[in-house]
Parts: C-alpha cells; sequence; structure tokens
C-alpha cells in the first residue's frame, strides 16, 4: 500500500516561508503608539484604510483568500469579503499589542472546555497544547503567562516575520521567554524537561515545517499537507494532546476552546505512516469543523492546497 505520509525535497518550497514581509518596524511602532496613546477606537479605524492597501498590493494573499472563502462558502467570494478575512486579521494583530501589555480589561474571552485544562493542571503533568493559524493564539498565550492560568511554553519559528516578532517580543520579554525554537539541536530535550516540569506546551499543526515531513489530508474538501511533527511528538514524548482554537469573534471578544484530542499516541512501527495519517485527519477535520464556526479567522495566507505532492 501506498504511504500517505511523505517527505518533500529538500530543494522544494515550503510556500508560507517564502512570503515576504510586508509590515515595516516604523509602521508596526505607528500604529502601536496610537493605540496606546490616542486609543483602540482611533487605531481600530486606522485598520480600514491600512486593510484596503493591503487588499489592493498583496496579490497573493488576496487570490488566497478568493480560493480559501469560496472554498469555504461553496461559491465564489466578492472582494468585500476578501476585505473582511483582511481585516479581522489585523484587528487580532492589534489587540496582541493590548494582549501582550497585560490589558486583559479591554476584552471579553470565554472560555469553552477549560475543565480539561483544570484536570491537566492538577495532574501536575504537563501535555501538549495542538493549535493551528486559525484565530489568536496570542489571547491564549497572554492568558497563560500573564494572569497565570497555566503554565505554557510554545514551539514556534521566529525567523519568520523577524520585523514584528521582534517588535512584540520587545512589548512583553516575559512572554517572549517562554518560546522554545523548534529547530535546535536540544529542541526535544528542551520539550521534555519543560513537560516533566508540568508546563503546557503549545504548538501549530497546519503549517508544513522546512523539514518537509507531510501527511496528506482532506481538509474543506480537498487534499493538502499538514505537518506530521507534533503527532511525532506527542508520540515520543508520551504526553496527552489537547487541542485549543483561540476565535476571534469581533470587536473586543474572543472564545477559547479547549478540546480533548488523545491521552496518549502511539505509533505501531509496522502501521507508523498509516496511524500518523489517521491522527493528522483527525486533526485536519476539528480545524475544519472550528474554521467553520469563524470562516474570516483562517490567516494562512498562501496557496493552502497548492503544497508539494508525493514523489
Amino acid at each position: 500500500m501506498t504511504s500517505d505520509v511523505l517527505q518533500t525535497k529538500a530543494s522544494d518550497p515550503v510556500r508560507w516561508t517564502g512570503l515576504p514581509e510586508r509590515g515595516t518596524l516604523t509602521s508596526l511602532r505607528l500604529i502601536a503608539w496610537i493605540a496606546t496613546h490616542i486609543g483602540r477606537w482611533a487605531a481600530r479605524l486606522l485598520l480600514y484604510p491600512v486593510t484596503t492597501y493591503y487588499v489592493i498590493t498583496a496579490r497573493a494573499a488576496r487570490r488566497t483568500s478568493y480560493e480559501y472563502l469560496k472554498q469555504m462558502r461553496g461559491y465564489p467570494a466578492h472582494w468585500w469579503n476578501v476585505f473582511r478575512h483582511f481585516l479581522c486579521f489585523a484587528a487580532t494583530i492589534l489587540d496582541r499589542v493590548y494582549l501582550l501589555r497585560g490589558e486583559f480589561q479591554r476584552f471579553e474571552v470565554k472560555l469553552h472546555g477549560k475543565e480539561i485544562l483544570h484536570r491537566r493542571m492538577e495532574s501536575g503533568k504537563g501535555c501538549i497544547l495542538l493549535g493551528s493559524h486559525l484565530g489568536s493564539f496570542e489571547v491564549l498565550r497572554a492568558l497563560g503567562v500573564m494572569q497565570g492560568k497555566f503554565p505554557l511554553k510554545v514551539l514556534m519559528d521566529a525567523n519568520h516575520n523577524q520585523n514584528i516578532t521582534r517588535f512584540l517580543d520587545a512589548l512583553n520579554p516575559v512572554i517572549a521567554g517562554t518560546v522554545i525554537a523548534p529547530d535546535r539541536v536540544d529542541t526535544l530535550l528542551t520539550v521534555k524537561e519543560s513537560l516533566d516540569a508540568g508546563f503546557f506546551v503549545g504548538t501549530l499543526g497546519d503549517r508544513v515545517s522546512n523539514d518537509g515531513k507531510t501527511a496528506r489530508c482532506q481538509f474543506l474538501g480537498r487534499s493538502t499537507a499538514f505537518p506530521v511533527g507534533p503527532i511525532v511528538l506527542a508520540a515520543m514524548t508520551h504526553r496527552p494532546v489537547i487541542l485549543f482554537f483561540g476565535l476571534y469573534r469581533g470587536g473586543n471578544r474572543y472564545e477559547i476552546y479547549f478540546e480533548h484530542f488523545a491521552d496518549e499516541i502511539t505509533l505501531d512501527r509496522d502501521r507508523r505512516a498509516e496511524e500518523i495519517q489517521l491522527w493528522m485527519q483527525r486533526y485536519a477535520e476539528r480545524l475544519e469543523y472550528y474554521a467553520r464556526l469563524a470562516p474570516y479567522n483562517w490567516f494562512n495566507f498562501y496557496p493552502f492546497w497548492d503544497q508539494a505532492s508525493p514523489r
């Protein structure tokens, strides 16, 4: 039987990492200054011309938004749908300024399934939090670290979009210090030590990493590649996996969903590829479920379905 798990060649492009960064430090600082000195209302008004500019100039992202919205809706999208899609993303970026500054009183955050998290905290043992680029990861990160809701560390590639990463890290060095680089020789050891210390380790499962190891899954009615890294990590660490999705609901409202995914993932040596694909397909199905709850929260602005195929 042909395996559904594949590895792309080193020359194959991982498309999202090849996209140029568009925001400059100057523009980021200007918007942050307006947000903190004039008010959120003024900064949110500024998002409209900024979003208009990006809808006009960011051709690749605009085409991707059209494709995604058509796939989600089942019929072609209009330019105002794309504008709303971009505006939703811009709003969550702006809110990160306030979240990183610890200004939680500005937001209404509703937690679903928090008892799942509490049970893991009471056990004193860490677990893996598996999320995505759907909605805001920062709202969960800020709650966990700044408000002490739960101890959290994050596997995150900080090399892409370096301007915005450096800018946001400077707003809150404490949160910046919770990042675990995914491509170091000691990454796995650091993850294991964090889990043993009772930390939740967050990782995102919807973008292909530089190692190119993927599984083909059905998502929104089409086949695409998902990274196998989160499943392999869970199997290697023998820790439970909890799904999380931080959905932006407009205005100042967010909803965070926690969902039990697995007590432990074990992979049979003879059926390893098939079992990884089954686990990733299960993840893709839950990702699709939450994407349909908040379709404008999809923040993968690159050709998501046009990724590397088996050789």
